[in-house]
């Protein structure tokens, strides 16, 4: 025993781990350092692109561009008020159907559908968000805009035809094509991109939370508002911007159903305008260089803008929220 204790006492410690040399590190560090230095120089660069392109038409017409309803390429005017309503109005209209409706479907998939409904029913939510833009236009040009002058146009013009405001919202030649025929195909576009992303911050919510509040005699709304929503508030409202950069920055679909008028006569629903994106597709490859260049890339540029301010509107109010908390803790 003796002899065996000594032989304990003389054998080597144990090994260490052998660190590696610190260059890996250091490695990993600037790579991860250049790739986020290359995100920014090229958002500077495709700025300063959009900038020297539109010098033309910023030096001619200033911040006037923004207020000018006349598009004239023939007499060299040019005003971009008609493709920025029609881009934030049919977002806006894309918005106020996709989020309910997406909410509700990531509501029942995590919380009220039965097991061997949900896989199924979640993958062919998501499968919506693979079909082309372009099938998405050709189907709301040949099929849902026939539908929409026929059953809603027609009737609510016969409802509304004396009513002040309410007539003119429904306006317009019955074609079913214009502002709400846009707004409602983008909504059917980005109703899958939010409704993934809601249900995957949904299920990332704590169980325990979930189940507590059950036991302690919440409803399943209760639960949802009460305990999900503010769990997940960051997730949601990314959620729905996303979508919201989706509305904003499509182009063939909308290019198909918004009319592509560039005149605002009313404010109809049901009046044909046009989009940024779309005045862009249909027109840039065609723009003679100068001045209606100048526009069109002056309009890229206004839609460059309108998404930076809908990022940090974003950012604000997700700040807002968590004042909020910190005021009621």
């Amino acid at each position: 025993m003796a002899a065996h204790g000594r032989a304990r006492e003389m054998s080597p410690p144990p090994a260490r781990p052998v660190r590696r040399s610190a260059w890996a590190d250091v490695l990993f560090g600037w790579t991860a350092k250049a790739a986020a230095l290359i995100t920014l120089g090229l958002l500077m660069g495709i700025l300063l692109a959009l900038v020297v392109g539109a010098w033309p038409a910023i030096h001619k017409y200033g911040l006037g561009f923004l207020s000018n309803s006349v598009w004239d390429p023939v007499a060299g005017e040019f005003g971009g008020l008609v493709m920025i309503y029609g881009t934030l109005a049919t977002s806006l209209i894309a918005l106020i159907i996709a989020v309910p409706v997406s909410f509700g479907i990531a509501l029942f998939l995590t919380e009220l559908s039965p097991a061997w409904l949900k896989r199924p029913l979640g993958t062919a939510i998501e499968l919506l968000a693979a079909v082309p833009s372009i099938v998405y236009g050709m189907w709301g040009l040949l099929v849902f805009s026939p539908v929409l002058a026929t059953y809603v146009q027609q009737p609510l013009q016969a409802l509304f035809a004396n009513v002040p405001y309410l007539g003119a919202l429904v306006s317009g030649p019955p074609v079913g094509i214009g502002i709400l025929s846009a707004g409602i195909i983008l909504a059917i576009m980005i109703i899958p991109f939010i409704a993934a992303v809601m249900r995957d911050v949904f299920d990332v919510t704590p169980p325990m939370l979930k189940e507590s509040a059950y036991a302690l005699g919440s409803t399943t709304w209760e639960v949802v508002f009460k305990v999900v929503l503010p769990y997940t508030k960051a997730g949601v409202i990314g959620g729905i911007m996303l979508g919201l950069g989706r509305a904003l920055g499509e182009t063939m679909a909308v290019t198909f159903v918004i009319g592509n008028f560039n005149q605002l006569d009313s404010l109809s629903l049901f009046q044909a305008a046009n989009s940024i994106t779309s005045a862009l597709a249909n027109e840039f490859a065609e723009a003679a260089s100068g001045l209606h260049q100048a526009a069109l890339i002056y309009l890229g540029l206004v839609l460059f803008f309108i998404t930076f301010v809908v990022l940090s509107f974003s950012k604000l109010l997700l700040a807002q929220l968590k004042k909020r908390e910190g005021a009621k803790a």
